[in-house]
């Protein structure tokens, strides 16, 4: 069934209608008559394929047509499996949630941003909790801020029914955004390294110093003495 759907998706031999075409092989292309094209296709018994039809000539290829299309089919199956399937992970909360239950909340979100999920957080509100509908929204903006060097926000918190919904999905490796407080932290760490390195610096040279002026004051010392002796 796939392959007849396939095969209608390209012109093949006498179904192609344009005058000339532009045909590509290895490396080359040639723009020619397409009646040119078919007596090359016959003469290496194989056939000649249209694989870009919208082009001006339309381009085409002399192969044959059983396995350009097991070719297409293979690659088509492995794009498939480079694909990163992306799964949407739920978080509930209600809208007094203590601080354990929201550490450990925040734990597993941040296990599916690694994993390349997306992440559906939300504040479930029963009865006369609704009344609350402000500090879920609070906590879910917390939550997004908590997350913001492995997600970015798709969706700020929106009440839905008696549902408060936020979308995160996953950064791009390589990209992610560090927060303020961690840049100033390591900022703060390399300037204390850079301060140490120097201290060592003066220290080592310092000692270098001293050693060569006591190596100076003992060869002047040694020099005295055996003037004296003479």
């Amino acid at each position: 069934m796939k392959n007849d759907k396939m095969k209608l998706q390209y012109r093949v031999n006498e179904q192609i209608h344009a005058r000339e075409v532009r045909v590509i092989s290895e490396g080359n292309a040639e723009v020619m008559p397409t009646r040119q094209a078919l007596e090359l296709a016959r003469k290496e018994g194989v056939d000649l394929v249209e694989i870009s039809p919208n082009a001006q000539p339309p381009v085409c290829r002399i192969i044959d047509y059983s396995k350009f299309l097991y070719q297409q089919k293979k690659h088509q199956k492995e794009m498939k499996q480079k694909q990163v399937k992306q799964d949407i992970k739920e978080i509930r909360f209600g809208p007094q949630t203590d601080e354990h239950d929201y550490q450990f909340k925040l734990k597993h979100a941040q296990e599916f941003l690694n994993e390349g999920n997306k992440v559906r957080a939300y504040v479930f509100f029963r009865g006369r909790s609704i009344l609350f509908k402000e500090q879920g929204e609070v906590l879910l903006l917390r939550f997004a801020n908590d997350l913001e060097e492995l997600a970015k926000v798709e969706q700020l918190p929106k009440l839905e029914g008696k549902k408060m919904f936020l979308y995160l999905s996953p950064k791009k490796a390589g990209i992610t955004k560090k927060s303020q407080q961690r840049r100033d932290r390591e900022e703060a760490e390399g300037a204390a390294k850079n301060a140490e390195a120097a201290k060592n610096e003066i220290e080592n040279k310092s000692n270098v110093d001293n050693g060569l002026f006591a190596n100076a004051k003992n060869g002047s010392a040694v020099l005295d003495k055996l003037k004296n002796e003479e």
